[in-house]
């Protein structure tokens, strides 16, 4: 009997394991954090010592600006179609409803492409 690939990780792997890549690019310290550069689709949680809470939301056809976030874990509540731009390189996924990502710090900006309302709560290390 062969082993079942967990979901989550068979998730990860289709459609966001070529994002890790780009994780590897320099973080700027002139990028600002998602909820400062992009105020409408990122409201602040909770703040502590330790980390940011945010949830974005991304209407259908939105963008939201140039952003960093240090290293992060990503619940996506609401998925849809979006093209993640890091520095020149574009990709565009489908991302499921319950996906859940992390990574290291990274500077990116996301579009909507679907016709769905993407929602995400991202727990960023400070």
């Amino acid at each position: 009997m062969k082993p079942l690939v967990p979901i989550a990780l068979m998730s990860f792997m289709l459609f966001f394991r070529p994002l890790l890549a780009f994780a590897d690019t320099e973080v700027s310290s002139s990028a600002q954090h998602a909820h400062i550069a992009s105020p409408e689709q990122y409201s602040l949680l909770l703040e502590n010592d330790q980390v940011y809470v945010l949830k974005m939301t991304l209407k259908p056809g939105e963008q939201d600006n140039w952003h960093r976030h240090n290293a992060e874990t990503v619940y996506f509540e609401k998925g849809g179609r979006a093209t993640i731009s890091v520095g020149e390189d574009q990709m565009t996924v489908d991302i499921p409803d319950g996906h859940v990502m992390w990574h290291d710090a990274w500077e990116h900006q996301v579009k909507n492409d679907g016709d769905t309302t993407i929602i995400a709560i991202i727990v960023e290390e400070k």
